[in-house]
């Protein structure tokens, strides 16, 4: 009975042994730890063509405005002479001519057609060769100041009536005509200045005389004020072709006497020559803001 059990138990122990075997064969394996999984990864998505700005190919300025410091340069104001003719007529000529011409239009008297002029007594500088500097210095000066020049001539040698200078005037639609001249007298002690236009009553052109006589005082004050020179006046006659012929405002500008010891050498001197120049040119100024004052075409 004894070694029966010790059989049975074998067995027994054996079975269970058996069965512990099968139960390890068969147990699942543990499971390997999860993987981690990457985050499901997109394709970038093309970024969009920038699209150009509406101003695209414009250039703007932006002013902020203002600043730390003002600036005291003033606003350019346009020209005075802006949209105004002016005619200059440098005096004489080189060779006068002594053929008559009628004083004014249809007239019967006539004077010589023009001439050679007076000459410096103490320079020996003629009046013809004076008038043409200066006028070629004035017309500089206007041209600057926004004018339009038209010069009856810019040489010595020409030929040109009084009423062929007025001519030109006309036809290039001048608003002021301004004729360049040099005095002369008996008396060498007279100096100074002057200018000269027609009458009120002038049977040629007395329409032009309110005008005339505005551009002549003008002209005087400037240019004396620019010289210092002595004031004369404004000689008003009517025995001046170069007046009479004239179809605009029209002055004769007397610089100086070139009998007079003291001014024919100044009239002589470049710099005082300039300073006549601009006088001239401060009167026509003067002239034509008076005009613009007054509502004068």
């Amino acid at each position: 009975m004894i070694r029966i059990g010790k059989h049975i138990a074998a067995a027994v122990f054996i079975l269970l042994l058996l069965a512990l075997f099968g139960c390890a064969r068969h147990a699942p394996a543990p499971s390997a730890p999860p993987q981690e999984t990457p985050a499901e990864t997109t394709a970038p998505t093309a970024a969009p063509e920038p699209t150009p700005a509406v101003g695209a190919a414009h250039i703007v300025c932006i002013d902020p405005g203002h600043q730390r410091y003002g600036s005291s340069a003033p606003e350019p104001t346009p020209a005075v002479g802006a949209a105004h003719i002016v005619c200059i007529d440098p005096g004489h000529q080189r060779y006068g001519s002594s053929a008559p011409e009628p004083i004014g239009p249809g007239a019967a008297q006539t004077k010589a057609r023009v001439t050679g002029g007076t000459q410096g007594r103490f320079t020996g500088i003629t009046e013809y060769e004076l008038n043409l500097a200066v006028s070629l210095m004035l017309r500089d000066a206007l041209t600057a100041r926004g004018y339009a020049v038209v010069m009856t001539r810019e040489t010595n040698d020409v030929d040109l009536s009084n009423a062929d200078r007025a001519a030109i005037a006309r036809s290039a639609g001048a608003e002021a005509f301004v004729r360049i001249h040099a005095n002369g007298s008996d008396d060498p002690g007279k100096s100074g200045a002057m200018t000269i236009c027609m009458t009120p009553q002038n049977p040629y052109n007395a329409a032009l005389y309110p005008e005339s006589r505005a551009l002549s005082d003008c002209v005087l004050d400037a240019l004396v004020a620019a010289t210092g020179c002595v004031r004369e006046s404004v000689w008003e006659t009517d025995t001046m072709s170069g007046i009479n012929w004239a179809a605009m405002p029209v002055t004769i500008v007397e610089m100086g006497y070139m009998t007079n010891e003291r001014e024919d050498r100044l009239l002589a001197a470049e710099d005082y020559r300039a300073r006549i120049a601009q006088g001239i040119a401060d009167g026509i100024d003067a002239y034509f803001a008076r005009l613009e004052s007054e509502g004068t075409p």
